[in-house]
């Protein structure tokens, strides 16, 4: 990823961050932290990576929740950055914090077992 692109992944990601936590009072919205977001080469699409403490269910139901604000979020990204398009944005849960977690038990479970 070129230069700009990673500013404006960090800008993106931090906005939306912003908005989830600060601006959205939606109880689903809690346990979810926004991780990385890969803009397209052309910066109209951006997929915006999130990561949720909890059990599946929860997972599901703040699925629910940032798709039901996609349009929220995107608007104010989009204000707050100025660019001249303003990316499309699409939620993608990150499973990379619950595969180290269940590495991290089987690499304990080896160890001590």
């Amino acid at each position: 990823m070129g230069h700009r692109r990673e500013k404006i992944a960090e800008k993106i990601r931090h906005e939306a961050s912003r908005v989830i936590q600060q601006e959205i009072n939606d109880p689903r919205m809690r346990m979810v932290s926004i991780v990385r977001v890969d803009p397209s080469p052309d910066l109209r699409n951006a997929k915006l990576y999130f990561s949720v403490i909890g059990s599946d269910t929860d997972l599901r139901t703040v699925e629910r929740g940032l798709e039901h604000a996609r349009g929220f979020i995107q608007s104010v990204i989009g204000k707050r950055l100025g660019m001249k398009y303003t990316p499309k944005i699409q939620f993608v849960a990150d499973e990379s914090i619950k595969k180290s977690v269940e590495i991290s038990k089987l690499i304990d479970e080896a160890l001590n077992g």
